[in-house]
């Protein structure tokens, strides 16, 4: 089905090029705002097969669109969020509180940190809290891939300073330098700038300092400053990062076909304790992507604070060290067990202000059957978890395997030392 000669498209046409759209009602008003890597692909998708009720009951509200073209997808990832503050459209807004979307803030600190907050985890006063909040983002994945592009251009840091030696992004030049010392107050605040301008929507802006920047280290012979510089301008340049908003294109070709999407994309972590009568308590932590196993991002913790068998108090001290390292965050954290230890994890988050889902996967009463354990106040995770129930389970097996593999492996160790 073609879009209806009744609904004005803005120009008459819609480009095949990444932006943003607005639907609008027979009134003007914005009723959604979207992004898409293809206006022309995204927008007429809406009127072949509508996914829902909801979208079924907005198309047939829509009178007018209109978009704005954008050289790259990060930037209409952020115009979207951007128009959504702005407009606040009832089609975008699911629930009333808006706690069910991502927010990206920059925290008040000596080196600001930027961290992912759930609209539940904001707060009232998130303004006073925070340097800086941007959103809200619609989709967790694409925020998440568009920041790891970003870094390449601008890079933060997630450290404390004063830390013994430099931390893993340090080396791959993603982290300048505030773990162990190499840049300054002053210095790292013009980083912090240049990341809220870019998430204001002034790239422009932050590529005309860092050319400015870059002539005037030139010119005084700071040779390797202005090469920094010069490699900052080029991967502002290069961005170009369709496979930001991909994965919602692929969804959109399964719906036209009458094909129920994937409902977890991107990296989800699960976790494990393993021990023997309360002896040689582990840890362990898988990662999946998109549905297959990375094995070389796997890691064990032994647990150390922990007396005994404590499998709530030990997710608690394996997520506060898993964290302190400066690893990928995951877009979901499954955790073998049941609400204790989901709780222990989701207070983590929390304190944390990470603003990532926790799941649990618990054994049944007869341990026959696997009960997903999720919060009930985020219907939208509840039901993308309960879809892909199968992909969780091979998850927590694999924890599982894991954890017992490390667990065995120590308690062959002690037997040989004893």
């Amino acid at each position: 089905m073609a879009i209806p000669a009744s609904i004005k498209i803005k120009n008459g046409v819609l480009p095949d090029a990444p932006g943003v759209y607005l639907m609008k009602d027979a009134k003007g008003k914005v009723i959604y705002v979207g992004k898409a890597s293809s206006l022309k692909r995204r927008v007429s998708s809406y009127f072949q097969r509508p996914s829902d009720d909801r979208i079924s009951q907005m198309v047939r509200e829509i009178r007018r669109i209109d978009y704005l073209v954008k050289p790259t997808a990060i930037e209409a990832l952020i115009l979207e969020a951007n128009l959504i503050k702005h407009y606040f459209p009832p089609y975008n807004i699911k629930d009333k509180d808006n706690k069910s979307f991502l927010y990206l803030v920059i925290t008040k600190e000596e080196f600001p940190k930027p961290l992912l907050v759930r609209g539940s985890d904001l707060g009232d006063d998130a303004t006073n809290r925070y340097k800086a909040v941007f959103g809200p983002y619609t989709s967790p994945r694409s925020l998440r891939a568009a920041l790891d592009l970003i870094r390449k251009a601008i890079p933060w840091s997630m450290c404390e300073p004063g830390q013994p030696k430099p931390c893993f992004y340090r080396h791959l030049n993603l982290c300048p330098g505030v773990c162990d010392g190499t840049i300054s107050k002053k210095d790292y605040a013009k980083i912090i700038r240049d990341l809220i301008r870019f998430f204001d929507g002034k790239k422009d802006v932050v590529m005309k300092t860092f050319v400015q920047e870059m002539r005037v280290a030139a010119k005084e012979k700071r040779y390797e400053d202005a090469a920094t510089l010069r490699d900052r301008i080029h991967a502002l340049e290069h961005i170009r990062d369709i496979a930001v908003l991909k994965r919602e294109d692929d969804d959109v070709d399964r719906i036209r076909e009458g094909e129920a999407p994937v409902d977890l994309y991107g990296r989800i972590e699960g976790y494990d304790i393993s021990n023997i009568s309360g002896t040689s308590s582990v840890a362990s932590m898988v990662v999946f992507e998109d549905g297959a196993p990375v094995k070389q991002e796997y890691r064990t913790f032994r647990i150390r604070s922990v007396p005994g068998s404590n499998d709530v108090a030990s997710i608690r001290e394996t997520l506060m060290r898993r964290f302190r390292n400066p690893w990928r965050h995951p877009d979901l954290l499954l955790i073998d067990g049941g609400k204790p230890q989901v709780n222990a994890g989701t207070s983590v988050i929390r304190e944390l202000e990470l603003g990532i889902p926790v799941v649990g996967l618990a054994k049944g009463p007869k341990r026959k059957k696997d009960e997903l354990v999720c919060d009930k106040n985020n219907l939208e995770i509840c039901i993308a978890c309960g879809k892909s129930l199968p992909l969780l389970v091979a998850v927590r097996d694999e924890a599982h395997r894991f954890a017992v593999a490390y667990h065995r492996r120590l308690r062959g160790r002690k037997m040989l030392e004893s």
